[in-house]
């Protein structure tokens, strides 16, 4: 592939390999880990998933969103649906925003990824994952195959900046989450891939560490769910590349068994 080697190294990586796919055989390989570039710990072996025991999730409190404006959000279009995120003013994150940053991608995509919520370069553009966060993002889906806007949607848990791009509040995720639950019901997605805390927090309700749900099964109805770092987190804590490798390659051997 193109390219490839110059975008792991932008993950931390020299190299990297997956097996083909030999489910007609009965195998299930796990993916071959990547070299990693120098200073970088080597992956640890993941285990087979369904050796790992689960234990049960802690809920997040939400403050409950008005039930009349959830059941409206929740029979919108797509037209619809980005005018009302446009016109919120559901909490305090609407007075300071310069634009929403409703989401961006394939409307129809296999492949949904939730952040957490705009930066500064995402309110001056109005699109998710612009910075060098972004540039990240960009650089993992290319590494697994993927393109922006091509099979591929982006969204985050809240759709306005929260303010010196702190951590939204409770209350912040639970006044857009009927907007983001639209967004998966329309979307459809095969596979939700959850960027850092808040968008576990969002979409599955649990208050957990990140350490303590990334390579294990998780869902959200029936669509499997992949826990993995945020970029900016990535950036911050390079050695945790690895970990995230690991979670792209669990990623896309889900969305693999799931297209055969």
């Amino acid at each position: 592939m193109r390219g490839q080697a110059a975008i792991l190294r932008e993950m931390g990586y020299t190299l990297w390999q997956l097996r083909q796919n030999t489910a007609e055989r009965g195998e299930h390989p796990e993916p071959e880990p990547p070299v990693l570039a120098e200073k970088s710990p080597l992956p640890t072996a993941v285990a087979p998933k369904t050796s790992v025991p689960v234990s049960a999730p802690r809920p997040v409190v939400f403050v409950a969103a008005n039930e009349e404006r959830a059941a409206t959000i929740a029979d919108l279009d797509w037209e619809a649906l980005t005018q009302a995120i446009k016109e919120c003013r559901a909490c305090g994150l609407c007075a300071r925003r310069r634009q929403v940053v409703p989401g961006i991608g394939d409307r129809t995509a296999d492949w949904l990824f939730v952040g957490e919520g705009p930066g500064a370069e995402e309110d001056a553009r109005g699109e998710p994952f612009v910075g060098q966060a972004g540039k990240l993002l960009d650089n993992m889906l290319a590494a697994i195959d993927l393109q922006r806007e091509r099979n591929v949607y982006i969204a985050n848990a809240v759709k306005c900046r929260p303010e010196g791009n702190r951590t939204p509040t409770n209350e912040e995720m639970a006044a857009c989450r009927p907007f983001l639950l639209r967004q998966i019901a329309l979307i459809a997605p095969k596979l939700i891939v959850l960027l850092g805390k808040s968008a576990v927090h969002s979409v599955l309700g649990d208050d957990r560490s990140l350490s303590a749900l990334r390579q294990k099964p998780q869902s959200f109805g029936a669509t499997p769910v992949v826990v993995t770092y945020h970029p900016a987190y990535l950036l911050r804590s390079l050695p945790e590349k690895a970990k995230a490798w690991e979670d792209l390659c669990s990623a896309r051997r889900i969305i693999d068994d799931r297209v055969m």
